[in-house]
């Protein structure tokens, strides 16, 4: 069983915001507080706005150049590098993860590949057990039922095992391309770089509508969202997988936070108040598995909103007080810290116009700048451009409307999180179930035991929206 997340409750902080506005209802009436909060919202919703729109004309301007861009560096920098992989209950998907892992260039005497069995119920040990037998480069770890930690917990004892210059980690359910590794590590070359993400796009985006419509986010959030970053404030995110770190840099910080459920942004952070950097680059590419149901959406989202949220009351004030980070580079990490809680805010928002409607809540002159538009066209900007930039064939610009239910979700996922960190509620790290129906690559060597098929046909390619060479756009 994973680690518990205990995060420290702050009830006294809810039953503030009651009091405070009740005292306010009581004080100004309740039409002008609500007004007042509308207008506090309408300018949070504002700042965003310009966020989102930032990001999409750098996107815009620059991603598809530096798509393309020269491959510099890839051969004359290779110092000692450790691949470490997570797994619990992968028996779906171990095998194309590791074909891809022993298919990655580099010099072999300088690349060891560590995969953690994490107390797994299913074939997954002896799937990787029969790869360790056929190939020297793979070491297996073993950790027995109820170790604890999560994947900060694997990955931590997993370090014991080499020693490197530079770590990489990867999902179970990821295949990287060959070049990744190399384009990743280049980045080392500068002694600030602390950490350095990839890009990860998503393979089975034909599975089901809801996959659709994570493959379309994915396009946004690295295609835009975290290339903006970089290109306007070099503050990108270390995002956990198809992600590097500096061994040294690891090591001083004590490794992963066991204490987390999302140790990629725990670990972002960190970095930053050390004094070194995160890196992206944009043609490191990953392909991922998205949750092809609600249900698994729904779980994925809560750990990612419960982790983020509670990064951000550990850090946000140590974050202020750090002399590494300039006031500009402050307020960015502060709106990247609380985005999520801006659907939470949005479905608060929504609800103040539905009660303006029906007569409720007299709105102050700020107040008058029109939510929709501040809560969806920011978004759609980025969404419109990923699409644009990751050269998407056109039918899938419908997958936009999936948006609709999907931002619905999220604003009652991010409440439901906020609610139960502020409460104290304690939360166990939980893996992604996977569905192990597409894969990138064909496995080398047969499965030990009977299981679901996850290799593609020879010569095919992931089922993405991609437009292939040679199809119109």
């Amino acid at each position: 069983m994973a680690h518990p997340d205990r995060p420290e409750g702050r009830p006294l902080v809810l039953v503030g915001y009651a009091v405070a506005f009740a005292v306010a209802a009581v004080l100004f009436g309740v039409d002008r507080t609500l007004g007042v909060v509308a207008g506090a919202l309408n300018v949070v919703f504002g700042v965003y706005f310009c966020r989102h729109l930032a990001f999409a004309v750098a996107a815009a301007r620059w991603a598809e150049r530096d798509l393309l861009a020269a491959d510099v560096g890839l051969d004359t920098y290779t110092p000692p590098v450790a691949v470490l992989v997570g797994c619990k209950n992968e028996e779906l998907v171990v095998d194309g993860m590791v074909s891809a892992l022993l298919a990655l260039d580099y010099p072999a005497d300088r690349l060891t590949l560590v995969v953690v069995d994490d107390g797994s119920d299913d074939t997954t040990g002896a799937k990787l057990d029969a790869w360790a037998a056929q190939e020297p480069r793979l070491r297996v770890l073993h950790r027995p039922p109820g170790a604890g930690g999560g994947k900060s917990g694997a990955l931590n004892e997993a370090l014991g095992l080499v020693d490197a210059e530079i770590v990489l980690v990867f999902d179970a359910d990821h295949e990287p391309e060959p070049s990744s590794l190399r384009r990743l590590v280049r980045h080392f070359r500068d002694p600030v770089v602390g950490a350095v993400m990839g890009r990860c796009v998503i393979r089975n985006g034909k599975d089901s509508a809801m996959a659709g419509t994570v493959f379309v986010d994915y396009l946004s959030g690295y295609l835009v969202n975290e290339y903006g970053r970089q290109a306007l404030f070099e503050l990108p995110a270390y995002g956990g997988a198809n992600c590097a770190v500096r061994m040294s840099t690891l090591r001083a910080l004590g490794g992963w936070n066991p204490e987390t459920v999302t140790e990629d942004t725990d670990l972002t952070l960190r970095v930053l108040m050390a004094g070194q950097r995160v890196r992206y680059d944009v043609s490191a590419i990953d392909f991922e598995e998205a949750v092809v149901s609600a249900q698994r959406f729904w779980k994925q989202r809560y750990r990612w909103a419960r982790g983020h949220q509670k990064c951000l009351r550990d850090y946000w004030w140590p974050l202020m007080r750090t002399s590494y980070l300039s006031p500009v580079e402050k307020v960015e990490t502060s709106l990247f810290l609380a985005v999520y809680h801006v659907p939470m805010l949005s479905g608060l928002g929504l609800l103040l116009t539905v009660l303006r409607a029906f007569g409720v809540g007299d709105l102050p002159v700020i107040g008058l700048l029109p939510l929709s538009m501040l809560l969806f066209i920011g978004p759609l900007a980025e969404l419109c451009v990923g699409l644009l930039v990751g050269r998407v064939e056109r039918r899938s610009a419908w997958r936009l409307l999936g948006f609709l239910p999907a931002f619905a979700l999220s604003i009652w996922i991010t409440s439901r999180a906020y609610l139960d960190g502020m409460l104290g509620r304690p939360y166990s790290w939980v893996k992604t179930t996977r569905s192990g129906a597409t894969s990138t690559v064909r496995p080398a060597v047969p499965a030990p035991v009977a299981a679901v098929p996850v290799s593609a046909p020879a010569g095919t390619r992931p089922r993405s929206f991609a437009v292939q060479p040679g199809e119109e756009r």
